[in-house]
C-alpha cells in the first residue's frame, strides 16, 4: 500500500527474517522518485515501536526535506510485527536490523552506499554495534545509547528491583507491563556495547541529554573512549532520556539534520 502526503511517499514494506514478519514504513520523496537517494535505517528503543514517540516519524519527514528516504521498522516482539516480547534478544535484534540493512540496499531507490542508521535508547546501542558489523555504513548516530544496560542488568537489578526475585516467582520480569524473559536478561548483561562497537571507522555522532536518568550520560561518555576519533559526543543542557520538551526535541532532531546531511552527500 503506498500512501501520498504532500510530497512524500510513504509504503508500507514487509521484511523477512527467520520466519518472522517485520512491518515497516518505509518514506521516499516523491522527487526525482526514481533517483538512487541516500537511506536512514531508524532503530527503535526497548519496548517501543517505529514511530518511537512520534519522533521518528517527524525525522523522517525532516530527512524527505533534504532529499533523503528512510526506513522505520518493528523489531520482533514489538508494534506491529511478529513474535512475542518474551522471545525478544539484544543479539536478535542486531541480526534483524542488519537484515533490515541488507534489504534496504536492494531497492531501486536506495544508494547501497549511502546507508545509514540512527538509534534510540537500546536501539542506539544496536546502531553502533551494527554499523561496526554491517559493512558498508556510512555514518551513525545515535540518541540516548542504553550503553548502561549490560551493567545495570548485570548487577542483578533494574530499576531498583531484584531480576532474579521476579523470574523466580513469575517466569519472567515484568518491564513496564513486558514479559522480560532470563534470556534476554543474560542477552543484556553479556553484551560487550563498546567492544562490538568500536570497530566502526565511519562518522558517529551521540546525542545525549545531561538529566538522562535512564541512561547516564557518562555511559555515552565512554564510547569516545574505545573509538578511534571518528566520534563526537553533544551533550544537551537539561535534556532527558525521552527528549520530552520541544526545545529539546527539535534541538535532537536539528542535530541529526545536520551530521546527515553533512555525510550521506553523494560520492563526488
Amino acid at each position: 500500500m503506498r500512501i501520498r502526503k504532500g510530497g512524500l511517499m510513504i509504503h508500507h514494506h514487509e521484511f523477512q527474517h527467520r520466519g518472522l514478519t517485520l512491518r515497516s514504513s518505509v518514506h521516499i520523496p516523491e522527487e526525482q522518485a526514481t533517483a538512487r537517494r541516500a537511506v536512514v535505517v531508524f532503530v527503535h528503543g526497548f519496548s517501543n515501536n517505529r514511530m518511537e514517540n512520534r519522533s521518528f516519524v517527524l525525522m523522517a519527514r525532516l530527512l524527505e526535506g533534504i532529499g533523503m528516504a528512510s526506513v522505520r521498522f518493528d523489531l520482533s516482539g514489538h508494534g506491529e510485527s511478529d513474535g512475542d516480547f518474551f522471545d525478544v534478544t539484544i543479539t536478535n535484534e542486531i541480526a534483524e536490523t542488519r537484515s533490515v540493512v541488507q534489504a534496504v540496499r536492494t531497492f531501486d531507490f536506495a544508494d547501497p552506499e549511502r546507508i545509514a542508521l540512527v538509534g534510540m535508547s537500546m536501539g542506539g546501542v544496536v546502531a553502533g554495534i551494527v554499523a561496526a558489523e554491517e559493512p558498508g555504513i556510512r555514518a551513525a548516530c545515535l540518541w540516548s545509547p542504553a550503553a548502561v544496560a549490560p551493567f545495570e542488568v548485570g548487577s542483578g537489578y533494574l530499576k531498583g528491583r531484584d531480576i532474579a526475585a521476579e523470574i523466580s516467582e513469575k517466569g519472567y520480569f515484568d518491564a513496564d507491563s513486558h514479559r522480560m524473559s532470563p534470556a534476554l536478561v543474560d542477552d543484556i548483561a553479556g553484551l560487550d556495547v563498546y567492544g562490538r562497537s568500536c570497530g566502526y571507522a565511519g562518522p558517529v555522532r551521540i546525542i545525549h541529554g545531561d538529566q538522562d536518568d535512564i541512561a547516564p550520560v557518562a555511559y555515552a561518555r565512554r564510547y569516545l573512549d574505545h573509538y578511534d576519533g571518528n566520534a563526537e559526543l553533544e551533550v544537551v543542557p537539561g535534556a532527558d532520556h525521552g527528549w520530552s520538551t520541544v526545545p529539546h526535541r527539535a534541538r535532537l532532531h536539528r542535530s541529526t539534520l545536520q551530521f546527515l546531511g553533512e555525510h550521506l552527500k553523494p560520492s563526488a
